[in-house]
């Protein structure tokens, strides 16, 4: 089984801006109405918000929802947050959690809740 994740944005040339040049994603298929990026085997397909019937005016996009990236290593994590900190405004502080993880939050252009974090969250040991 495979998970890609569709977002409807507001503007598709700001989405594609954010995920490749802040959060070192590379694109991929692109069209007028449809892009496609990607980072290790993690798959955005990103559509014109327009083209949606729901949610209802006025609802926040994503709302009750985080999207996680999980990198590697910590080190890794730093540099990202580094790295978005300096192109976008309201990425918050890298925190080392109590459950052993470092991470940080941001939102994409069109609201979208992202945490960076490091490791295998959801394995199991």
């Amino acid at each position: 089984m495979r998970l890609r994740m569709e977002l409807f944005v507001d503007d598709m040339d700001a989405a594609i801006a954010f995920y490749t040049e802040v959060l070192g994603f590379r694109p991929g298929r692109r069209e007028a109405d449809y892009a496609v990026v990607r980072r290790g085997h993690v798959v955005l397909g990103l559509g014109p918000a327009s083209k949606l019937t729901w949610p209802a005016p006025g609802t926040v996009k994503g709302a009750g929802v985080e999207i996680v990236l999980e990198l590697d290593d910590v080190a890794e994590v730093a540099a990202l947050h580094e790295h978005c900190a300096a192109r976008v405004a309201g990425v918050e502080p890298l925190r080392s959690q109590p459950w052993g993880l470092a991470d940080f939050r941001l939102r994409d252009p069109d609201g979208y809740y992202w945490r960076i974090t490091h490791g295998n969250a959801g394995a199991t040991e």
